[in-house]
């Protein structure tokens, strides 16, 4: 049976602070109240991306967003200019990851100030796994998470982007469905499914950053495991690189470019 439930008691979050003892604090009060709520093996630990960067000191000030959202970006996938004159921006940004405004926060954030993703997610992951282990002599996993569209369909949900002790994938290619066919590329990533479950407890603005998942410790293993970095697909494996629009225009721009060309050649 899989339980998630979210951990009270942590405040807000300055640079410096040390997540693994507010974490295990939150997780020892509300142990306290709870038993059965103590961290137990093959527990999973579910932490918002906000905190994490709060605490690493990725807070900054900006005069403007946009700024900063263009240093954070490394290839412009598509834009779109909306009704009110916003340019949305998608975008890929350092960690791999596309997502509008390269994942550059200015919510939950004092005026005049925006929130960068952490430098390295799986690292931060893995050392509040390691910290929790060491804490309560326990094997658990991490998942760092943050909130992405998706290509296709409306709406957000929370995605792993750092993950340490955690398989991000349940590879069932080989096995069989439910009418003895062969499974050949079904790899469902159970780190996302994790992130959106626990978003269901954490909620945006209920101020409610981790959460705990349990009944998956089939999926909890060794620090070392491949981190969130590897669900990242690679280009050369992106059939959608760029927007459709943006696409259009590039590949108008290459014939008028050709024709031009051959306009230009002298006759044979």
């Amino acid at each position: 049976m899989l339980q998630v439930w979210a951990l009270p008691g942590i405040g807000e979050i300055a640079a410096g602070d040390d997540l693994v003892a507010v974490i295990a604090d939150a997780t020892t009060a509300q142990a306290a109240a709870s038993a059965d709520l103590a961290l137990r093996d093959g527990d999973i630990v579910v932490v918002t991306s906000k905190i994490v960067s709060k605490a690493e000191g990725r807070m900054l000030r900006a005069d403007d967003r946009e700024d900063a959202i263009t240093a954070e970006t490394v290839r412009l996938v598509a834009a779109r200019t909306g009704p009110t004159g916003h340019v949305t921006r998608i975008v890929e940004n350092r960690l791999g990851i596309v997502s509008a405004a390269a994942g550059v926060d200015a919510s939950n954030t004092p005026d005049g100030t925006i929130l960068l993703l952490p430098v390295d997610p799986d690292a931060s992951a893995r050392a509040l796994a390691s910290g929790l282990r060491d804490r309560f002599g326990v094997s658990v996993g991490v998942l760092i998470t943050d909130t992405l569209g998706r290509a296709w369909r409306e709406g957000q949900t929370d995605h792993a982007i750092g993950a340490a002790g955690v398989q991000v994938f349940e590879d069932l290619r080989g096995q069989t469905d439910a009418e003895g066919r062969p499974l050949m590329v079904t790899m469902p990533c159970v780190a996302d499914e994790l992130a959106g479950a626990a978003d269901l407890v954490k909620g945006k603005a209920a101020r409610l950053p981790v959460a705990v998942v349990r009944g998956r410790g089939d999926l909890v293993g060794a620090l070392d495991l491949p981190g969130a970095r590897s669900i990242v697909r690679p280009l050369e494996r992106d059939m959608f690189r760029v927007g459709a629009d943006e696409a259009y225009a590039a590949g108008f721009d290459a014939g008028t470019a050709a024709a031009r060309a051959a306009a230009a050649a002298p006759a044979s």
